[in-house]
C-alpha cells in the first residue's frame, strides 16, 4: 500500500462534480463513487476535511447577475452547499465513514455548528469533516471557505478536484494550442488570471503558503494518487 504524503488534507468539491453527466441535482451514482474514494484514503489513516460548492442546485452569482439582491443570493447559495454536504455525509456513512457537518450558519437539527477545536478534534479521531454554508458571510465564494478553513485546521494542502487534469494557458476545449501547466507560483494564477481558485482564495493560500493541488476528479483514484504524492495535475505554490 501507497504511505500518504499528506495526513491532512481539504478536499475541494465542486457542486457540479455531484451532478454527474445530468449536470443539474445530485447524480447517486456520482456522489458514491466520490464517497468510495474518500473512504480508501480514510482507511489509509488521512485526515480529510470536505468543502462541497453549491452550483449544482443554486449559483448565487448568477442569480445576482440577473437582478437579484447579491446578498439573499449568496445565503441561498450557501444553503445550497448545506444540501450538499447532508448528500455526501450520507453517502460516506453508507460506506462506513464516520462524518460530521458542521455549518456556518446555525441550523442545529441538521448540523454541528462550526466550531475550530471540536473539528480538529473529529479529525483527529479519523471522522471525515464536510464543511457546510461556506463562511457564513455573502460576497465569499466556497473556494474561499475551502481556504480559510484549510488554514484554521492547519491542513497541508487543499485538493481542488475538478473535471479537467489540472491548469492550462487557455481553455483546451476552445483552443487546441493550449498547454498544461504543471507548476505555478500563486503570483502567476493571479497576474495571468488563471481560473485555478478565485483571487481571494488564491491570495489567502499565498499570505499562508498553503499548497493548493488542481486534479481530474472525474478519474477513478486519482484522490488517492495526490494523497500519496504523484505528481497528476497542477500544483500551486510558492516560488
Amino acid at each position: 500500500m501507497n504511505r500518504p504524503s499528506f495526513t491532512r488534507v481539504l478536499l475541494k468539491l465542486s457542486g457540479e462534480s455531484l451532478a454527474g453527466d445530468q449536470g443539474y441535482g445530485i447524480d447517486p451514482r456520482t456522489i458514491n463513487t466520490i464517497a468510495g474514494e474518500i473512504k480508501e484514503v480514510v482507511d489509509m489513516g488521512v485526515q480529510l476535511a470536505l468543502v462541497i460548492g453549491g452550483g449544482n442546485i443554486f449559483r448565487g452569482l448568477a442569480a445576482s447577475s440577473k437582478g437579484m439582491d447579491r446578498a439573499s443570493a449568496d445565503y441561498m447559495g450557501m444553503l445550497a452547499t448545506v444540501i450538499n454536504s447532508l448528500a455526501m455525509q450520507d453517502a460516506l456513512e453508507k460506506q462506513g465513514v464516520s462524518t460530521r457537518v458542521q455549518s456556518a450558519i446555525a441550523m442545529q437539527e441538521v448540523a454541528e455548528p462550526y466550531i475550530r477545536r471540536r473539528a480538529v478534534r473529529h479529525l483527529e479521531k479519523g471522522r471525515v469533516v464536510i464543511f457546510g454554508a461556506g463562511t457564513g458571510n455573502p460576497y465569499f465564494t466556497t473556494d474561499t471557505a475551502a481556504s480559510l478553513r484549510a488554514m484554521e485546521i492547519n491542513a497541508q494542502v487543499i485538493l481542488k478536484g475538478t473535471k479537467v487534469d489540472g491548469v492550462y494557458s487557455a481553455d483546451p476545449k476552445k483552443d487546441t494550442t493550449a498547454v498544461k501547466l504543471p507548476k505555478l507560483t500563486y503570483l502567476e494564477v493571479l497576474k495571468l488570471g488563471l481560473r485555478v481558485m478565485d483571487a481571494t482564495a488564491t491570495s489567502l493560500c499565498m499570505d499562508n503558503n498553503l499548497p493548493i493541488v488542481i486534479f481530474d476528479l472525474t478519474t477513478e483514484g486519482n484522490i488517492k494518487k495526490v494523497i500519496c504524492g504523484e505528481e497528476i495535475g497542477t500544483i500551486v505554490q510558492g516560488e
